[in-house]
């Protein structure tokens, strides 16, 4: 096993990293003096990778949207036992998600009791275990799953958002899939997914905590097994820098009209995609800074309220940078953004403004490195991301004025600005 000490130049704290014979990474975390410990055992293999192949295949297999999240679900049943029930015996608490470039699966504890827990996520998740009647009963599950995302306004704004800016990409498609897609599922798919994208070359464990990474190797090498590198390569149809439409409405029952208002950038990879989030998140937060003219102002006339933030969304093949809120005025509160873009591009970015923002960012990456849950996370999705574990630290002490500058002028393009809202009925 290759063992090396990850440190971070500015703050000194340190990770273990283990490239396992097994072809797991396996990212060790030691906080001494925390009682909680936090596991997560991932797979890069979440609800936009529909297209791929493996060394030796002669064309690409295609499988049906929903099903990466599908199979999270299946994983829990095991042939022997409930996965839930041994966690409680642990005093653990287990749990999973799949989001559009990831499936984890998840432990919180104590201390005493992680390597029982430990013991159990490994042995699980290398333990498929589908047939076709639990397969067919999951679709009804999953199905009422999608119903009820459908009916959740928060949900239907954000992709049909997504589905205004993406012509081709499958990140405009719920994770879940839809209720045609999964009927295509069947226990053989879900096989083959698995044996494909939980190959523990394409996988991650990162845990956190009071622990000693001795303790969880020697874990790793009783219960992981070794897998052969099969040469994954996922593929995404070609997308244009274009938009799809700039517009688009629906009514729903709600209380107060919401938006999502969101510019399509241009997607990249690695360590410059770290950086260009890193950029994108100081522009949004100049763009939605509480002090700003450009708040106070339709805060004053109650266009928005205190719901407006923003999120950088990037994964592989899209990266966009969205406004949300609550208002019934969206076009009024899109107008804004646009204007404060521009004047923000024209005019310069005040030093002063930049630096407390940076600063403000800073602190929130110095503060998640005292939270146990924070730091498993953060080094699991870096890993995912193609960076290091403390990368982003270094990246934002090095941002400056004019990258920042740089970013919003050649991604915050007018042309590629797009809104979604969800409409209160008319009284």
């Amino acid at each position: 096993m290759n063992r090396e000490m990850i440190k971070s130049k500015k703050t000194d704290d340190t990770c273990v990293h283990v490239k396992h014979s097994s072809g797991l990474d396996i990212y060790v975390t030691e906080m001494k003096g925390f009682s909680s410990v936090e596991a997560l055992f991932g797979t890069k293999y979440g609800s936009i990778n529909t297209m791929f192949r493996q060394k030796g295949d002669a064309d690409y297999t295609r499988v049906p949207e929903g099903i990466a999240h599908f199979l999270e679900h299946k994983l829990f049943e095991n042939e022997d036992c409930d996965v839930f029930e041994l966690y409680a015996k642990t005093g653990a608490s287990g749990n999973a998600f799949t989001s559009f470039d990831k499936t984890c699966y998840i432990f919180s504890c104590t201390k005493d009791n992680y390597k029982e827990s430990l013991k159990i996520l490994l042995d699980f998740v290398q333990k498929p275990y589908f047939t076709q009647q639990t397969v067919d009963k999951e679709q009804g599950i999953i199905g009422q799953e999608i119903q009820m995302t459908n009916d959740n306004p928060y949900w239907r704004v954000f992709f049909n958002m997504l589905r205004c800016m993406y012509h081709e990409h499958p990140v405009k498609i719920d994770i879940a899939g839809t209720k045609e897609s999964i009927a295509q599922i069947d226990a053989d798919l879900l096989y083959k997914c698995y044996h494909t994208f939980y190959n523990l070359n394409n996988m991650a464990l990162s845990i956190a905590g009071d622990i000693s990474a001795d303790d969880v190797l020697a874990i790793c090498d009783e219960y992981l097994n070794d897998c052969e590198d099969k040469g994954l390569e996922t593929i995404f149809p070609v997308e244009p820098d274009s938009i799809v439409q700039s517009e688009f409405r629906e009514i729903q029952p709600v209380g107060t009209s919401i938006f999502n208002i969101g510019y399509k950038c241009r997607a990249c990879d690695g360590e410059e995609r770290l950086r260009k989030a890193t950029a994108a998140a100081v522009a949004a937060s100049l763009i939605t800074d509480a002090s700003s003219e450009m708040y106070q102002r339709l805060l004053k006339e109650g266009t928005i309220n205190s719901s407006f933030d923003y999120e950088i969304f990037t994964g592989d093949g899209y990266f966009c940078v969205i406004f949300s809120g609550e208002s019934e005025d969206s076009v009024k509160v899109r107008d804004s953004i646009a204007a404060e873009t521009k004047r923000l591009i024209n005019e310069g970015i005040p030093e002063k403004d930049f630096q407390r923002i940076k600063k403000s960012a800073y602190g929130a990456l110095i503060r998640e490195l005292n939270n146990v849950e924070a730091v498993a996370n953060n080094v699991i999705n870096s890993h995912m991301d193609g960076v290091g574990p403390f990368d982003a630290i270094e990246v934002l002490s090095e941002l400056t004025n004019p990258d920042v500058a740089e970013f919003m002028k050649n991604e915050l393009i007018k042309d590629r600005l797009v809104m979604s809202v969800v409409e209160k009925e008319a009284e």
